[in-house]
């Protein structure tokens, strides 16, 4: 049966790369299936691993540690450099087809500096079977390995990255999200860090002006601070909740609460931003882990930030709509009518209600309604007020209608919600 690969690309044109990637570089270059196999390959193997194999144990095989080192690269969402059984380096591509792993890219070996007493000594250490004499043979054969530079190595990552990056369009999704969990994480934990140090002697405490910075980001548009003002966020979170995963999703929809109503308030589409906040909060319950949860919720000001930014039917009248959205993010707690917010921005009540609508997407009444719905999740999820105390801290007057209102617009009552 053909090998899964050559149904993406061609056998010769495969080929041909590798031979272009050797040419260049004079690294061995090759592909392997999901057992570890080579399919493809250019360079010759090596004295040196010739004469190391020889004295691996049983079932210790070259063909394992690929395979098992691609799996990690698959985690890291990046080419992975990884060391051997005999200490020299690879670097290892994944491929990947529906998020299922079918073979790499393996080159190497290499070396980053020249072989010493030291690594001889570790591998006599790993494997006492191997005689003095074998290692004296072994050092004799290590010129035949090729000594590059730290720098020239991760320029080959970057190379293989560039050349195989499109070969597999799932494997490629699978890939950058990995990468982008993976930097997430780094990120949340130096924050962790960060907060454990100011902790020791100060006491824990929420950072709220690094929230209402993060409020302000996702209004200009600003999504590369606005991310790293999020991972600060959360790294307060976990420090602070634990790895308790139900406790953490109910600080992020607490979060993405705050963010709907910022891309509102900063003139997205209310009714799209309802939709997106609403498919988020139904797909949190779905996630099983807090990685995932966090790359979520970065995906979430993503799309809020940009939203924000998509110019709507009728823009000239933009900045009006923007001050009468403040003037209900202000207001929406007390009895707050269309007269009150058209007296606000210096229009008539008829004409003010049409532009509105033209701008937003919604009516004043849906969007009032959606705002105090959005603050009743929040209180809903992190409060343990009563249904009707919450009904009156957010504008409603008749909890029954607050009741069909929060059902309309969530699908649950609010008691269901929380």
């Amino acid at each position: 049966m053909q090998p899964y690969l050559y149904t993406v690309v061609e056998k010769e044109k495969l080929h041909e790369m590798l031979e272009a990637f050797y040419a260049c570089l004079k690294l061995p270059i090759q592909v392997i299936d999901n057992t570890g196999n080579i399919l493809e390959s250019c360079g010759q193997e090596t004295e040196f691993c010739k004469q190391f194999q020889r004295h691996l144990p049983a079932g210790d095989t070259c063909e394992k540690i690929h395979v098992s080192s691609s799996k990690r690269a698959i985690s890291l969402g990046e080419p992975y450099t990884f060391s051997c059984h005999a200490n020299l380096n690879h670097i290892v591509f994944p491929l990947l087809n529906n998020e299922a792993f079918w073979g790499s890219i393996v080159v190497g070996p290499f070396l980053l500096e020249p072989v010493d007493a030291l690594l001889l000594t570790d591998i006599s250490k790993r494997y006492p079977q191997i005689s003095t004499a074998d290692l004296l043979a072994l050092y004799e054969a290590s010129d035949t390995v090729h000594v590059i530079s730290p720098a020239m190595a991760t320029q080959i990552s970057r190379l293989l990255y560039f050349m195989f990056y499109n070969l597999i369009t799932d494997g490629k999704q699978k890939l950058m999200d990995n990468q982008g969990k993976f930097y997430q994480q780094s990120k949340i934990n130096e924050s962790i860090q960060m907060y454990k140090t100011f902790t020791r002697s100060e006491g824990p405490f929420y950072p709220y002006e690094k929230e209402k910075a993060l409020i302000t980001k996702v209004k200009t548009g600003n999504i590369k601070e606005a991310k790293k003002l999020l991972n600060d966020l959360l790294g307060y979170v976990l420090f602070s909740e634990g790895n308790n995963l139900e406790t953490v999703k109910s600080r992020v929809v607490e979060l993405a609460s705050l963010l709907s109503r910022a891309a509102i308030e900063g003139g997205a589409s209310a009714d799209t931003i309802l939709k997106i906040n609403n498919m988020f909060l139904k797909s949190v319950q779905q996630i099983l882990s807090l990685e995932d949860l966090c790359y979520k919720l970065q995906e979430l000001v993503e799309i809020f930030t940009e939203s924000i930014f998509v110019t709507p039917p009728h823009a000239k009248n933009n900045e009006i709509v923007r001050k009468a959205m403040g003037y209900i993010s202000d207001n929406f707690s007390s009895n707050i009518t269309l007269e009150d917010v058209a007296r606000h921005v210096h229009l008539n009540p008829a004409y003010f209600s049409t532009i509105f609508k033209q701008s937003c997407g919604s009516s004043f009444k849906e969007y009032l309604n959606m705002v105090r719905i959005e603050e009743s999740k929040r209180l809903l999820a992190n409060t343990d007020y009563s249904v009707v105390d919450i009904a009156v801290a957010t504008g409603f007057m008749d909890q029954s209608y607050f009741s069909k209102v929060f059902k309309k617009y969530t699908g649950l009552t609010p008691k269901q919600y929380r």
